[in-house]
């Protein structure tokens, strides 16, 4: 077959070229770049086939048009610059614009120079189609500016760690620059892991080309303790090789402060559910107390009875201090710290206080896995967890029922799909046999402020909360229901092979005597007699003061007299802090025992930072307190 025909008809569609047109086109007649002449006002003199293509004419047909017709407007001033140029030598520019062809605005790069050499002075112009370049060159403009601009801090560092760029959020946020990091070879991907074994787990993971997702926890660069969400991502090359880490730091220290008051929040309306049975549980130890007390007042030539009613007294005492601490444990803000924890012993303690506090016609049972490996996790969290599931088992059981509260090891295809990863976990399952969920309720029960009990009952924070902790945690949830039969919530969390660390056991038997001379400092009459009789007792010179002045008072009078103070925290006048800072002006080596019955956060770092870390909390045995005020000096002798 001849290709002639084709090739005519191809030659016959886009056009024979005028006369005239190799003349002032020359070599570029044929060429394959878009070519043309124009003279000074922006005729078009001739055009080659490329051009001619390009904006869908003929050679003819482009004859005599103007550029003006096909230049965007806003290039215009572009133009007339190019004109001056061209008018100076060497007569040569370089000019970049957009024009109008049948496919759309097109971006064109032209090279013009100016022509004397042929009958008429006219303007050559090669140009070449970047429409392409220039999209990639703004679309990577944008991301750089993006990038640069993103209230996210980010780095990029390559596949071993080491940073290779930074944007100004992170040099805001931790004052330091690209440069200061790359002369310190730091690695940033460190910061935040509250342990080797954290950054080996997620150094492990991105290693293997795994996305991590966490929250982490460092020193800002005002001192302060800044939250972060922290994403790190692996960046591969075409042939799927990790050439590089992207991190995504975002400063979440404000949402962890409004999650915490949430907590405590949702804590206090729990304990307030609980609050009929603690004060009926109180009032119970209170009639025993009292009954026996009478009975031995009674019967006091009666040494038998005497004994009894005393040894009575004594573990409703300890039941009550049993109780008054485990709710104060509960309630109280406490900083988040993942550690080690027994949840058997933790679910059998919390069992003893609802056992007390819940309705006598709600039945408690446990069935605990003998062998369960510890959790890595928030102690107060999880109690918020079981006894926010237990209220509203009690409430789903208004007429009475069983709540049952197990624990067992999942693994393998027992662990459930939800989980994001696929270690051992352990498997706390709260039951109970009240009137169950229907599917529209179950559906929406993780919501914040969504409740179905009646007004004044409930915000329907407590199941939001324990999804947010679970989640925390690297856990998750599930939920069975059936309306008249009750609810099942399994709650997974991953087990660590750290063991729980254990408290050594206290001696039994009488505290060592002693001759120094200490300061009870107590508002409290009655145990500031107790301890003055039973120190004086023990050899010990005892001075008692009623109230912080009065200690005050006592330490200027008496400055080198005393060899230790035993300090109560919440007294009236002035307080125990205030008591340890004179003592930290006038006798910084006098050994100071805190004793409270509630020692928060910020009273705990003002005492330390002065040094004072001893402390003994209300109710304490004297034993107890004995040998801690023997250990205290013994260690101040030593010194």
């Amino acid at each position: 077959m001849s290709v002639a025909p084709s090739l005519e008809n191809a030659v016959r569609a886009v056009g024979t070229l005028p006369p005239g047109t190799e003349r002032l086109l020359g070599a570029w007649t044929e060429s394959a770049a878009l070519v043309y002449c124009r003279d000074f006002s922006g005729r078009i003199l001739a055009a080659n086939r490329a051009f001619s293509r390009r904006f869908g004419c003929t050679p003819t047909e482009i004859i005599e048009r103007s550029i003006g017709t096909l230049l965007h407007q806003d290039d215009a001033s572009a133009h007339r610059d190019a004109l001056e140029a061209l008018a100076q030598p060497p007569h040569r520019c370089t000019t970049t614009s957009r024009w109008l062809t049948p496919q759309g605005w097109r971006w064109i790069e032209w090279e013009e120079s100016l022509s004397r050499d042929l009958p008429e002075t006219c303007i050559r112009a090669v140009g070449h189609d970047i429409t392409r370049q220039r999209a990639a060159e703004e679309q990577y403009f944008k991301l750089s500016r993006a990038v640069e601009q993103s209230p996210v801090a980010i780095v990029i560092t390559d596949a071993q760690g080491n940073v290779q760029y930074v944007n100004a959020k992170f040099t805001e946020a931790t004052g330091h620059t690209l440069e200061q990091l790359l002369d310190r070879e730091q690695s940033v991907l460190r910061d935040g892991h509250p342990d080797e074994a954290s950054f080996r787990q997620f150094w492990d993971s991105v290693q293997a080309g795994r996305e991590w997702r966490g929250d982490l926890r460092r020193d800002g660069p005002d001192g302060r303790k800044i939250w972060e969400s922290v994403q790190v991502s692996p960046l591969r090359n075409p042939a799927g090789e990790i050439t590089h880490l992207l991190c995504l730091r975002e400063d979440i220290t404000a949402r962890k402060a409004l999650e915490e008051q949430l907590r405590q929040a949702q804590k206090m309306e729990s304990l307030g559910t609980m609050a009929g049975g603690i004060a009926h549980d109180f009032n119970n130890i209170i009639a025993v107390i009292n009954g026996y007390a009478e009975l031995a007042l009674l019967n006091g030539n009666e040494p038998g009875m005497l004994q009894r009613s005393l040894l009575e007294i004594r573990n409703a005492s300890r039941r009550a201090s049993g109780l008054v601490r485990q709710i104060l444990t509960f309630s109280r803000k406490a900083e988040v710290r993942f550690a080690p924890l027994d949840l058997n012993q933790l679910v059998r303690e919390l069992m003893a206080l609802l056992s007390e506090t819940f309705p006598r016609n709600i039945a408690c049972n446990l069935s605990l896995h003998d062998a369960l490996p510890p959790l890595l996790a928030d102690q107060n969290q999880v109690q918020q967890i079981i006894l926010n599931l237990c209220v509203n088992a009690r409430d789903a059981m208004p007429s009475g029922g069983t709540l049952t509260l197990a624990t067992s090891i999942a693994e393998g295809a027992d662990l459930p799909a939800s989980l994001a990863h696929r270690r051992p976990c352990a498997c706390l399952a709260i039951s109970d046999t009240g009137t169950g969920m229907t599917p529209e309720v179950r559906a929406r029960m993780f919501e914040p402020f969504f409740t179905t009990k009646s007004v004044h009952k409930g915000t329907g924070l407590g199941l939001a909360v324990v999804y947010g902790i679970v989640t925390a945690h690297e856990g998750t949830i599930e939920v069975e229901s059936t309306p008249g039969r009750g609810s099942t919530f399994r709650i997974y969390l991953p087990l660590t092979d750290t063991p729980v660390p254990t408290a050594p056991l206290a001696r039994a038997g009488d505290f060592p005597a002693g001759t120094e001379s200490v300061l009870v400092v107590d508002d409290e009459s009655p145990l500031r007699e107790l301890l003055h009789s039973v120190l004086t007792r023990k050899g010990y010179q005892v001075t008692c003061a009623a109230d912080g002045l009065e200690a005050i008072e006592q330490i200027a009078q008496h400055r080198d007299k005393f060899d230790a103070v035993l300090l109560d925290l919440n007294m009236p006048g002035a307080s125990g802090i205030e008591v340890a800072r004179i003592v930290q002006t006038t006798r910084p080596d006098l050994p100071v025992i805190v004793i409270t019955g509630h020692l928060d956060q910020e009273a705990r770092t003002a005492f330390e930072r002065m040094g004072r870390d001893t402390f003994v909390k209300k109710p304490y045995t004297l034993d107890e307190l004995g040998r801690v005020l023997r250990k205290t000096l013994d260690r101040a002798k030593s010194r």
